[in-house]
């Protein structure tokens, strides 16, 4: 844990002062120069430091920037997603999820409750099983084949409920049926009592890079009515999907 404590201190040495040398580092971490250089030298490897072009000074590199790249990404459908997702609670009446793919995972990263719903869970920040959720099906029928085969090994298609797909096949046939139409639906497959639609958001080249899902009780919304409010769900997405700069 100190040697993770060092490397985050040494970026936050690098972003204050833009650039340093060894030395200072180590006179900042109160470390002997060959712990600094040690530091330095792993993270150059890693792309989050880069020397400058006199090899005397270190400052912070490019890897730094993807990683921010990807928490700014997620930030941007929040923010865009929110005035969306607000209208389609408010249409639907019931819970609205934006959820995002972290690993082999769904991850939601905002929640909107609506006026049916009296308690809800809150699932922001919770990681979802992909093969189990409406919006993690959409999620996955978003990667290429080979990368829907690793998330499957790596997620074990567990079983929630007795109607969990734990069928590759049979989870296949369903994402090709949620590509066609646009949006997938899960019913009681993560929890009993608990069923939703979602359907995909796309940034400006496209790309599927999150999920909108409304959800809600299985007396309240059976499948039948996944059905019927697919629609306003499916807008939902295109229109925080404009948002973001994409125009089909």
């Amino acid at each position: 844990m100190q040697s993770v404590d060092r490397a985050v201190s040494v970026l936050e040495i690098l972003a204050r002062r833009g650039e340093a040398g060894v030395s200072e580092v180590a006179g900042e971490l109160g470390v002997h120069k060959s712990t600094a250089f040690r530091l330095l030298e792993t993270l150059e490897d890693r792309s989050m430091v880069e020397q400058t072009a006199d090899r005397g000074k270190y400052r912070l590199g490019f890897g730094v920037v993807r990683l921010a790249g990807a928490v700014s990404a997620r930030l941007d459908v929040v923010q865009q997603g929110r005035p969306a997702c607000e209208q389609l609670a408010a249409a639907v009446g019931e819970t609205v999820n934006l959820a995002v793919l972290r690993e082999h995972y769904a991850v939601n990263v905002d929640q909107v409750r609506g006026r049916a719903t009296v308690t809800t869970h809150n699932w922001v920040g919770q990681l979802t099983p992909l093969h189990a959720t409406s919006s993690g099906k959409v999620l996955l029928s978003a990667l290429s084949a080979a990368d829907r085969r690793a998330a499957y090994a790596s997620g074990d298609l567990a079983a929630y409920t007795p109607a969990t797909i734990v069928s590759v096949s049979a989870l296949e046939e369903q994402l090709a049926d949620a590509l066609e139409r646009g949006y997938a639906v899960t019913v009681e497959e993560y929890e009993i009592g608990l069923n939703a639609v979602a359907a995909p958001v796309r940034d400006a080249n496209g790309t599927v890079v999150a999920a909108v899902s409304a959800s809600g009780p299985a007396y309240r919304c059976p499948e039948e009515r996944l059905h019927e409010i697919a629609p306003v769900v499916v807008g939902t997405g295109e229109e925080i999907s404009r948002r973001l700069g994409y125009f089909g």
